[in-house]
């Protein structure tokens, strides 16, 4: 491993992160959250950028990037964002400890919503906006927009675009990834405008808008109110960001393609269909067993389960509606659909549906086989043959996955109440999604877990955003051999 050329590239994105922190003192200032808060968070952002600066002297010279060198530049900038975001937090007061600052911290980047605050409401404006530009920065990937915007990363920007871009597939629009990122983000940021503008027009301020879209469109799920999207009562509202949760778990490179007038980009995706399908198939289910359970307006229970739906499915985690207390059939489903996700290539976590058809497909294939042991089979997506390896890699990710899930859910049976908070907690903080059940619900949160217990679920938010082998090939001996 190149260790200077990493540690250089990654001086600058604590830089970044520095200036990020500087944009939220300015809302902090805005907002008239107090002198006091203001300069605390002034030196967050001083402090930052100074060891930024340090880090970027003290590395400085050529940047040669192997592919291993990718690996270890996501896996080590991530870790190093969870440590200095969390400097607002600290000194502001606003989350004193300092495990939890970094669980908060880690929670927004990696775009989970697990939170340990009981009263988010009595938090500074500033300090809100952070926790959301967290999620918004996670969302696409803070080292893809450094990709993006530092132009000498040309040289190895390929190696992070690899190892930081959800999904087992890394497409790319045009030749060069460093004007892939930028077309990528600019998506992104479209549809950042798009909802702020439209949520504006429900009736929503500036400020609530642009706090629920940077967390709607990274699939986040932090929210400036205690009762989440329920804190709002419109159905306008709620359309808008079920509408917005949906297109943030779609690949982002079909939303790129429609803009360019391929308008039947999404149906030829047997992926996007797919989940499309999961969304509202699931809803309609569990819309049919409320009205079952409880009679009531079907609206309300229709907005309701495609909401939630929505937002476990793309592991957004946004909450209207307190499923731990739906009837057992419509819980056992959101349960299945924690460990979904949206499609490759969008800002969701969880295994992704790409994963999950190839490896449906790859199970009818093999009971074909199975009968006509001499028939030459393929897997085919969108009518293009997937490589044995592919097929092979989504299996180890598949099995390492449901492994991860067992061996994180036994490491937290300890710091939680029963078992079904400790394989929720693990699941969900796994699949980026936030809340899970009973202790960790979505009217609870993760306040009351013993500070080891929220680094393993840390360790395990890291996991899943980076797709476990980035992270897990730091751990192999040969990782470390010249």
């Amino acid at each position: 491993m190149n260790t200077r050329s990493v540690f250089h590239l990654v001086s600058y994105l604590v830089i970044f992160i520095s200036l990020a922190m500087g944009l939220s003192t300015l809302v902090s200032w805005a907002y008239g959250d107090g002198t006091d808060v203001i300069l605390q968070m002034l030196r967050a952002s001083g402090i930052s950028l100074l060891l930024g600066t340090l880090l970027n002297l003290l590395t400085r010279g050529e940047v040669q990037l192997s592919r291993k060198d990718g690996f270890a530049i996501v896996s080590f900038g991530w870790f190093i964002v969870g440590l200095v975001g969390a400097f607002p937090y600290v000194l502001t007061g606003a989350i004193p400890h300092p495990v939890d600052a970094v669980f908060e911290t880690i929670s927004g980047f990696t775009t989970t919503g697990s939170t340990i605050l009981t009263d988010i409401e009595v938090l500074p404006r500033g300090i809100l906006f952070w926790r959301s530009l967290t999620q918004w920065l996670g969302g696409m990937g803070v080292l893809l927009l450094c990709v993006a915007i530092l132009p000498f990363l040309g040289v190895g920007g390929m190696q992070i675009y690899r190892a930081e871009m959800p999904g087992p597939s890394k497409d790319r629009l045009t030749p060069r990834i460093g004007t892939t990122a930028k077309l990528l983000y600019g998506v992104y940021v479209l549809l950042t405008v798009l909802q702020i503008i439209l949520l504006m027009l429900a009736g929503l301020s500036f400020y609530d808008a642009v706090n629920h879209t940077f967390c709607t469109v990274s699939t986040g799920g932090f929210s400036p109110y205690n009762k989440s999207i329920a804190a709002y009562e419109s159905s306008w509202v709620h359309v808008i960001i079920i509408v917005f949760m949906i297109l943030a778990g779609v690949n982002f490179s079909l939303h790129y393609r429609l803009l360019h007038g391929k308008w039947n980009s999404y149906w030829k995706s047997s992926e996007t269909r797919v989940y499309l399908l999961i969304v509202f198939g699931a809803a309609a289910w569990i819309t049919f067993d409320l009205q079952l359970a409880s009679g009531g307006s079907l609206w309300i229970h229709f907005r309701d389960a495609l909401f939630q739906v929505s937002a476990i499915l793309t592991t957004t985690g946004f909450a209207t509606a307190d499923y731990d207390m739906w009837p057992l059939l419509s819980k056992a489903l959101i349960f299945i659909l924690l460990f979904s996700g949206g499609c490759a290539g969008s800002t969701a976590g969880g295994i992704k549906v790409m994963r999950s058809v190839v490896l449906a497909k790859e199970v009818f294939r093999q009971l074909k086989l199975f009968q006509q042991p001499q028939a030459i089979l393929k897997v085919r997506l969108d009518r293009m043959p997937v490589s044995p390896q592919i097929v092979s890699g989504i299996t180890a990710f598949t099995f390492c996955y449901l492994l991860l899930i067992a061996v994180f859910t036994l490491c937290m049976t300890p710091y939680l109440p029963d078992f079904a908070s400790a394989a929720s907690a693990a699941i969900s903080c796994l699949s980026n999604v936030g809340p899970g059940f009973a202790a960790v619900g979505p009217t609870q949160n993760y306040a009351e877990i013993a500070p080891f217990g929220k680094l393993i679920l840390s360790f395990c938010m890291l996991l899943g955003r980076l797709e476990l082998f980035t992270v897990l090939v730091l751990f192999t001996p040969s990782f470390w051999k010249k």
